[in-house]
């Protein structure tokens, strides 16, 4: 889909949708974020940031032209089935680990669970010790991603996100350890921090901090987000509103598009995002990112070196309190984003596909949204973003991702958020 298609997308969506909120803590930017932030519980994601309104969910109603049709009573069930595999509070990131009979679930709160894939609830979950001492639980900030390194097998390691905090503020940070398994019991060894968000900030939201390893194994990916800042994402000098490209020890990647600038600019993969809170790679190595726009404008970007993805000089939507922003327009020296959504769904996490189980979905791109309560599934063509799907699943969606088996799961936002696997309808 060119640049024509991709806005048709979104004006599509935006007739299909009503922004919610997701529980972060962000508020009202117009011209700027208040100090005040509400509660991660009640965070509205209409592309509002009012406590991570980003991650608010801009709630979801269906329009007329989402209704099944009369004459077909099933015309608008989901063509996959549920299976509830437990539920856990707060839950924030999912990863299953090399093998696929084991996974791990973060908690916000700052709990990671070790289980197994085969357990049809959480009953036989072990309760992983060793956490960061420093992880920082206010608003959307607490313990974020889990990924397994790329030679997991053999090393053990895991790389995890979260918050903490010293007299400038509060920031991000990545960490890896070795996670021991007696079975029994669980714990990470050897807990090092590899990485910082530069600077700090006042405030609880858009702290971003999702994790990706490249294919080749060789380049870890950051998302930071612009911490209700604003205009840091445009400075190259500042590490906020970025994605950072660095090695699986946390050093800059040397073949960054702004290695020769030192400090942290060295890190900048990409820049200009406001709360990018999704990051995958296709099945060609490209890499997708997922991000809350303000009061709509969410987005769906393919990021290539170097590029400025306009943030917050150029948006399709608006901040909140009704302060209009320049959309995207061709020419304007921003990369657009593949698909918008406007109203808001709030996506807070992306998943591509690329198992067998869904075969006629490989290579798409799901996220789970937040406001919009659903499972939003977008199909990629090379660099394209085409045909879009929205199911309505009743609760926020935190995060999906793809099994080793190729089911897909899901787990809910909040407390008592249900986990679910998805397979085909029979």
């Amino acid at each position: 889909m060119g640049r024509l298609p991709a806005i048709s997308a979104g004006i599509l969506t935006s007739m299909l949708l009503i922004g919610c909120a997701e529980p972060a803590a962000e508020q009202p930017e117009s011209g700027g974020e208040a100090d005040t932030e509400t509660s991660p519980e009640t965070e509205t994601d209409t592309g509002t940031d009012a406590a991570d309104l980003d991650d608010a969910d801009d709630g979801a109603e269906a329009a007329d032209a989402a209704a099944p049709e009369a004459d077909d009573p099933d015309s608008d069930a989901p063509p996959f089935g549920t299976e509830s595999r437990g539920s856990y509070d707060a839950p924030w990131a999912l990863e299953f680990l090399p093998g696929g009979e084991q996974m791990l679930i973060t908690s916000r709160s700052g709990e990671l669970f070790l289980r197994g894939t085969a357990e049809t609830d959480a009953s036989e979950d072990l309760s992983v010790a060793g956490l960061p001492e420093d992880i920082v639980v206010d608003g959307q900030g607490g313990l974020g991603d889990v990924v397994a390194a790329p030679d997991f097998e053999e090393s053990q390691r895991v790389y995890l996100s979260w918050i903490n905090s010293s007299e400038a503020g509060t920031g991000a940070v990545v960490g890896h350890a070795t996670l021991a398994d007696s079975g029994d019991s669980a714990e990470l060894q050897d807990l090092t921090i590899i990485w910082e968000q530069d600077p700090k900030a006042s405030g609880s939201g858009h702290f971003s901090h999702r994790l990706a390893f490249s294919p080749d194994g060789e380049q870890l990916f950051v998302t930071s987000g612009d911490r209700q800042q604003l205009d840091p994402a445009q400075d190259l000098d500042s590490g906020l509103g970025k994605v950072m490209r660095l090695t699986p020890e946390g050093d800059p990647f040397p073949e960054n598009p702004f290695a020769e600038d030192g400090e942290v600019t060295e890190e900048v993969f990409t820049y200009g995002h406001r709360n990018p809170l999704g990051i995958d790679f296709d099945a060609e190595e490209q890499l997708w990112v997922s991000e809350m726009g303000p009061e709509g404008g969410d987005e769906l970007n393919l990021l290539e070196a170097g590029e400025n993805y306009g943030w917050p000089e150029a948006s399709n939507g608006s901040q909140y309190g009704g302060a209009e922003i320049p959309d995207h327009t061709e020419g304007d020296g921003f990369a657009p984003p593949a698909a918008w959504w406007t109203p808001s769904i709030s996506p807070g996490s992306l998943m591509i596909y690329q198992g067998e189980m869904f075969p006629d979905w490989a290579g798409s791109a799901f996220m789970g949204a937040l406001s919009g309560e659903a499972l939003v599934r977008v199909e990629l063509d090379g660099d394209q973003a085409g045909e879009e799907e929205l199911w309505e699943m009743g609760a926020r969606i935190r995060d999906v991702e793809q099994a080793p088996d190729g089911s897909i799961w899901i787990i809910e936002d909040g407390d008592g958020a249900e986990l679910l696997r998805l397979t085909p309808a029979e």
